[in-house]
């Protein structure tokens, strides 16, 4: 358990930082966070402190679906926020658009990472994360349905409330999922176990069998039981 959670509040705290890259950008964030943004704007309280409460509410509505959250769900909310507080009060606000880009990029790399430090730790999804599977469990609805639904209607109201849309938005709903796809595997120790057991007993099966003996006769072959099709 110690080992996870040592690896589970710094990719939370990490995740933050990653957002902050992409908030000091300014070519737009990710739909949560444009939600976020808006809702900032109007209520004059910081983006990171909306984020822990975002993601508070969040948690209540896996109450009718159902959910059960873990410690990592409970970690999200109270590590994400501050993450990206540290991270704004740390990064300048650039003012060349290729350094905008960059810090844009470097902010969408690190939250991959992020998210692979964190997922491997297996201690539980975030919020936003459980919200989705929640959807499905309950209704039957696949995943992605569910989760296009909920960030489409995140993203039309904290655009609609003056948050960031706008080329990282789209940036980020593209190729968030194949970074993704590459850090996951690599950042979780329990996947890289399960791939070397994996290639562990398909060596096995593969392996040359012993050569029998040549006076072996078909009747003693097929008295001996055989292990290939194990």
């Amino acid at each position: 358990m110690i080992p996870r959670l040592l690896r589970l509040a710094p990719g939370l705290l990490l995740y933050g930082v990653a957002d902050a890259f992409m908030v000091r950008a300014g070519i737009g964030v990710s739909p949560w966070l444009v939600f976020a943004q808006g809702i900032s704007i109007h209520s004059g309280i910081s983006v990171g402190l909306l984020t822990n409460l975002i993601g508070l509410a969040v948690l209540l509505l896996w109450i009718p679906l159902r959910q059960r959250p873990g410690i990592g769900t409970v970690c999200n909310i109270m590590l994400v926020g501050p993450g990206i507080e540290l991270g704004l009060w740390l990064l300048p606000a650039p003012d060349s658009l290729w350094v905008r880009i960059g810090f844009f990029a470097i902010g969408l790399v690190l939250l991959a990472v992020a998210s692979g430090i964190y997922i491997g730790a297996r201690l539980g999804p975030g919020p936003r994360d459980g919200l989705m599977t929640g959807i499905h469990q309950r209704f039957g609805t696949p995943i992605w349905v569910g989760r296009t639904g909920v960030e489409a209607t995140v993203l039309l109201v904290g655009w609609a409330l003056g948050g960031n849309a706008g080329p990282g938005t789209l940036a980020f709903a593209l190729l968030i999922g194949p970074l993704c796809g590459i850090t996951l595997p690599l950042l979780d120790p329990g996947a890289r176990r399960e791939r070397r057991e994996r290639r562990t007993s398909g060596a096995g099966r593969d392996a040359p069998q012993p050569r029998k003996p040549e006076c072996e006769t078909d009747e003693s072959r097929y008295s001996t039981p055989s292990t290939t099709l194990l």
